[in-house]
């Protein structure tokens, strides 16, 4: 599944650093947290779709990965986009 262009655009507007940030670990976290919200409820409707749940896996794997290395470089960055995304308590 791809996001949408608009709702794409809209989610990397709110989580950029600067101007034109595309890249940054909170965007990519952001996206891929959207895409991760799509699936899930995809999958509540479609039980045995066993590739798009692998797909799923593999896209928590990758926020997983994102989230480990921001929270090694700057913690204060990674407090910021859970509290956000509301991912951990």
């Amino acid at each position: 599944m791809v996001l949408a262009q608009d709702k794409k655009n809209s989610v990397v507007n709110q989580y950029a650093i600067h101007e034109g940030d595309t890249g940054s670990p909170e965007v990519q976290v952001a996206l891929l947290t959207e895409r991760i919200t799509y699936l899930t409820e995809h999958l509540k409707s479609h039980k045995k779709d066993f590739s798009s749940r692998r797909g799923l896996l593999r896209m928590v794997g990758k926020r997983n990965s994102l989230l480990k290395y921001l929270q090694k470089t700057d913690r204060q960055r990674y407090q910021e986009i859970i509290g956000k995304l509301g991912l951990r308590k």
